[in-house]
């Protein structure tokens, strides 16, 4: 039986001109069961929850969850505003701009020094304290400037994803785990011709999440990092190997057609319909692989790490965190419906139903026992440690886009793979 490890860490991030970095808690979540809360102070009142959840749990199950809420909180209606990742960033940038952000908004960790800085979220520090919240089962906290502004509600690890039919056509037996069997893996995926590519890429600069989970991946895989003493180092041995590992890829042909312009959706629509034998994805598309195509067998494992390197794996994890915004009128009902889902048997009833690794310390999800998938995914957590440097830095999307400019420059033949990451690491030195 595996059980899910407790714990409760704090990621303190610096304000907009210096970041501090540190690894966030991958397994546990938050406190106190709202359950049992009236309704908003302020009487009926209606609170817009924009997040990008509901698309990637099945059907109907995220609403069933507010539509509980809604019963225990008989003065709130939750409208949810829901899409893809990517449309629900630019809707809260939008609105972060504009003033008129939804109530209570789902955040990627990359967002939160960027939205506090400007003042566009609210302090949770303080939500917590006027509404006289018990914070003890969080296990973790995003804070900028010794202040809360995300509480991450579920957490999920990145793993590879093989296509178990592709690797056997092209005669590979076993996920590769170190980067020669992935290019061989890949290489052979890709000799089988027809629509079939070995590993799928994105490099979209309009979303371009794509350069922290799929190329920095490699590099936390091996145990490396992109900084040092918490500035940019982008051109040490690790990112260096790790870039011209992805290079040779390129050259080879074994990557997806169309990765310049590639988002994370598309990604995980190529491997859904088998066109490619390997992915580095979210745990979070593992419903919806299954419900879109049920005849496809896939498997997950590690991230392949260097030859020869026999450490721990830093492992990619991104986070469904929540925050209030600033502008919210009605902020007291908006921390009840953070409360509630941070609540232990609401976040075990979410963490399940997304196949992540919960935030409340006390929420124990049925999947780590109940299916095969997940207790890998667990073994591969419990066997490195979560790995992130882009959360909390500051202008984290930007330094994405800013290293992606360089790669789809030195992919296009435009210039060498080092004189690209010179270039990123000087473009990003200006953004600290």
């Amino acid at each position: 039986m595996i059980t899910v490890g407790r714990g409760r860490r704090i990621l303190k991030l610096a304000g907009a001109a210096t970041a501090a970095m540190t690894v966030l808690a991958v397994a546990g979540c938050a406190a106190g069961d709202s359950g049992t809360t009236d309704g908003g102070g302020d009487g009926d009142v209606t609170i817009e929850f924009a997040q990008w959840w509901e698309p990637e749990l099945p059907d109907g199950e995220f609403r069933a969850l507010i539509d509980k809420f809604e019963e225990a909180n008989p003065g709130i209606t939750v409208d949810l505003v829901s899409g893809p990742y990517a449309s629900t960033k630019e809707q809260l940038f939008a609105g972060a701009a504009s003033g008129t952000m939804p109530d209570v908004v789902g955040l990627d960790g990359a967002w939160v020094n960027d939205f506090a800085s400007q003042g566009v979220i609210a302090d949770l520090s303080a939500l917590m304290e006027d509404y006289d919240y018990d914070d003890s089962e969080l296990a973790s906290q995003i804070q900028v400037d010794g202040s809360t502004y995300m509480i991450p509600v579920v957490n999920f690890v990145y793993p590879m994803f093989t296509n178990d039919t592709l690797l056997a056509e092209a005669g590979v037996t076993a996920p590769p785990t170190t980067r020669t069997e992935f290019a061989d893996a890949a290489a052979k995926v890709s000799a089988l011709g027809g629509d079939a590519s070995g590993w799928v890429l994105p490099l979209s600069l309009e979303a371009p999440n794509g350069v922290q989970n799929d190329v920095m991946s490699w590099v936390w895989a091996s145990g490396g990092s992109m900084l040092k003493d918490g500035q940019p180092d982008l051109t040490n041995d690790d990112v260096a190997s790790a870039v011209d590992f992805i290079g040779g890829l390129w050259e080879d042909g074994v990557i997806a057609s169309g990765s310049f312009t590639m988002k994370e959706q598309d990604k995980v629509e190529e491997f859904t319909n088998g066109r490619v034998g390997m992915m580095i994805d979210s745990l979070a598309h593992i419903n919806l692989i299954r419900e879109t195509n049920p005849d496809l067998k896939f498997s997950i494992s590690a991230l392949p790490a260097e030859d020869g390197y026999d450490g721990e794996r830093g492992i990619p994890y991104a986070s469904w965190g929540i925050g209030v915004a600033e502008n919210s009128e009605h902020k007291e009902a908006a921390f009840k419906l953070v409360e509630f889902l941070m609540s232990e048997d609401t976040n075990s009833e979410l963490s399940t139903m997304a196949k992540a690794f919960p935030g409340n310390s006390k929420s124990v999800p049925d999947f780590v026992n109940d299916d095969e998938l997940f207790k890998k995914a667990f073994e591969i957590y419990q066997a490195g440690y979560p790995a992130n440097e882009f959360t909390g830095l500051p202008v984290a999307e930007e330094l994405m886009r800013l290293l992606g400019e360089q790669l789809q420059a030195a992919f296009d033949g435009q210039q060498s793979i080092d004189d690209a990451l010179k270039k990123a690491q000087e473009a990003w030195k200006a953004e600290f």
